[in-house]
């Protein structure tokens, strides 16, 4: 009896608890260990109530650019791509005569046809981009002092911007995803008729003024190789994935 009470006063001795601590000096006490706990699912609770509101605002108004910090700039139509907000020719051009200047915005082009047809004449100012890659250093290269605009087109707009457009949404998303709904670039447009519909009615804003189509037989060559290089990037990018996939399942 007498030995169980000595191990009893052993155990709550202070001077013992002191050498414990000694003994461990990292170890975290079970309440503060507690609180860590409570507040990191207090944070978690904040996070999925401000990305629900987030949610809901994008869903109740579509005059609110990606982020939900402001009405779009630019009037908007219902394009083919009912994802994407499409703008028309003339809409560019409007901004390209100062009739947007009051909303103090820069805006870039992205032309997402081949370097072939981009040198066969583009829209004036217009930044040739036609591969992930390119988006991913767009993405590096933020300018972050003004609100930035960017107008993304191919030849007809159906496949090529549309594609490289929704990459960069799902990359920004992706490099934001601890801070829903931010962006680097939540107001991205997509020229309704592409490059083709705008060279119709405005050739004095296309530089060389020319347009080369993208099936023209001076450049099945150039057309081929592109698409080829195209396809194996795409292949090894596939396998990436896969071996991702592959080391999550291992190691969880």
């Amino acid at each position: 009896m007498r030995r169980c009470m000595e191990e009893s006063e052993m155990r709550s001795s202070p001077t013992l608890s002191r050498k414990s601590s000694c003994l461990f000096p990292n170890r975290i006490p079970k309440e503060n260990r507690l609180v860590n706990v409570v507040k990191e699912e207090e944070i978690q609770d904040r996070d999925v109530v401000r990305i629900k509101l987030a949610v809901e605002r994008l869903s109740d108004s579509e005059e609110l650019i990606a982020d939900c910090s402001r009405p779009y700039t630019l009037p908007t139509i219902c394009g083919k791509h009912k994802d994407l907000k499409s703008i028309t020719p003339q809409t560019l051009r409007d901004l390209f005569s100062g009739e947007y200047n009051q909303f103090h915005t820069d805006y870039t082009i992205i032309d997402c046809r081949y370097p072939y047809e981009y040198n066969g004449g583009h829209i004036q100012g217009a930044v040739n981009i036609y591969t992930k890659q390119s988006i991913d250093v767009l993405l590096q290269r933020l300018e972050k002092d003004r609100p930035q605009i960017l107008i993304f087109h191919c030849e007809f707009s159906s496949q090529r911007a549309p594609t490289l457009l929704r990459y960069l949404r799902a990359q920004d998303r992706m490099l934001n995803s601890q801070n829903y709904p931010r962006l680097y670039y939540p107001e991205v447009y997509i020229l309704n008729g592409g490059y083709k519909a705008f060279y119709e009615h405005n050739q004095n804003f296309c530089n060389p003024s020319s347009y080369v189509q993208m099936l023209h037989e001076d450049y099945r060559t150039e057309l081929h190789h592109i698409r080829t290089v195209t396809k194996s990037q795409t292949e090894r990018e596939k396998t990436r994935g896969k071996s991702k996939t592959m080391s999550r399942v291992v190691r969880f």
